[in-house]
This record gives structure tokens, C-alpha cells and sequence, in this order.
């Protein structure tokens, strides 16, 4: 079963997209933080993380970016999922080691699209 991280300190949110990647058939886990989400990874190992990029403890640029340079955990797709919608700020998601960036508030049928297509990019690319 695929596994997805969701890493968001807003809990009616995180548990609005839990729900609705349950019912599309992934197992998911949810944390709080940047941090929990780090360590997340490396205890779970999950195929995909749906990151918000302003957590507190440590925010999803830090994440991502420590991440993305631990070789156990840098193939892991990241989907920044952010608030922050001002020029240059879709760069700095990628900087991070982001696969993709997307705008607050997301469409569920959208996500899944995109969920979908980086799990199958990730397949293709092992």
C-alpha cells in the first residue's frame, strides 16, 4: 500500500486531506511539524510528502532541504503545499528540494492528479 506524509501544522486541514487520500486507498500519516516530519521519513519511509512550507520548530524549507541531502531519504517525492504565493517563492520551494509547489488552498481532485503523477514519475525513475 503507498503511504503518504502529511506534514501541516493545521489539523482541520491535515485531517480534510487525510481523509480524502484514505478513501482514494493510500495509507497515510500526518505530523505537526517540520521536524516530526524529518524524522517521519526515516522511521516510515513513506513514497510521498505533502509538506506545508511555514510549520513551526522547523519549516518546510528546512525539511525539504534536509530531506533532500540525507541519501536514505532524498528520492522521496516532496509536494510543497504553501500559503505563499508571491514571485519567487515557487524557486525557493524547488531550492529546497520540492518537487513541486502548489498554492493554498488546493483542489482534492487536483492534488490527487498530482499526487498520482509524481508517485508514477518516481516509479519510472527507480
Amino acid at each position: 500500500m503507498t503511504t503518504i506524509l502529511i506534514a501541516d501544522d493545521n489539523v482541520d486541514l491535515r485531517r480534510t486531506v487525510e481523509i480524502f487520500l484514505v478513501r482514494l486507498g493510500f495509507q497515510v500519516l500526518t505530523v505537526g511539524n517540520g521536524r516530526e516530519a524529518v524524522e517521519a521519513v526515516r522511521e516510515y519511509k513513506p513514497d510521498l510528502i505533502l509538506m506545508d512550507m511555514n510549520m513551526p520548530v522547523l519549516d518546510g524549507w528546512g525539511a525539504a532541504s534536509e530531506l533532500k541531502n540525507d541519501t536514505r531519504t532524498a528520492g522521496v517525492p516532496i509536494i510543497a503545499v504553501t500559503a505563499y504565493t508571491l514571485p519567487g517563492d515557487q524557486a525557493r520551494c524547488l531550492a529546497a528540494g520540492c518537487d513541486l509547489c502548489l498554492s493554498k488552498p488546493v483542489e482534492l481532485d487536483k492534488l490527487a492528479v498530482q499526487i498520482h503523477d509524481q508517485l508514477a514519475f518516481r516509479l519510472r525513475s527507480l
